[in-house]
């Protein structure tokens, strides 16, 4: 039996039996270091930063045999350049190639080949309204630039019997130089 006394005298933790902040940071540094040194080790050794290239020769070999129109590939592009997706579609109204890149910034653009009529494509492609911005002449082609999407810019190239979209994000000297290595 317990006296009232005795359960009123308050319990004292000892020295140890606190954790003080060092402890607490001790304890966080131990569990942190090993996920630096994976997250270093992904991101060094295994090029975890890097896009994931896909192949896209499955797409361009059904756009080929398709024969909807003349397909084009980008030329010379340097090792910055991955192929994200690629995909190609034949509907109703024509068939339509897209290959979507990262550039060397690791900005996306999109390239986008079709047979469907110019005035169904844009809206899809650029949004409701893109406005038109100017030219830019590569040799003997003149692509349209325009204003698509928040945030995107593109290339317009009208051919007869296709029509090809360069657009993306990154800046306009990058559309530029993917829409030249087009061949």
């Amino acid at each position: 039996m317990t006296t009232p006394d005795a359960a009123a005298e308050p319990v004292t933790v000892g020295k140890r039996g606190g954790r003080s902040p060092r402890d607490m940071a001790m304890s966080l540094g131990i569990l942190l270091l090993p996920i630096a040194l994976l997250l270093l080790f992904y991101r060094l050794v295994l090029d975890g930063d890097k896009p994931v290239s896909v192949d896209t020769e499955p797409a361009l070999q059904q756009a080929r045999a398709a024969a909807a129109f003349e397909v084009v590939v980008p030329q010379g592009l340097g090792d910055g350049w991955h192929p994200v997706s690629a995909s190609f579609q034949r509907g109703g109204e024509g068939a339509t190639l897209r290959i979507g890149y990262v550039d060397p910034d690791s900005d996306p653009i999109q390239l986008i080949e079709s047979s469907r009529p110019t005035e169904a494509l844009i809206p899809v492609e650029l949004g409701r309204d893109p406005e038109a911005t100017g030219t830019f002449r590569d040799g003997a082609r003149t692509w349209h630039r325009y204003d698509a999407r928040p945030g995107e810019s593109a290339l317009l190239l009208l051919e007869k019997g296709r029509t090809i979209i360069v657009v993306g994000t990154t800046e306009t000297e990058s559309l530029e130089s993917f829409a030249s290595s087009l061949g």
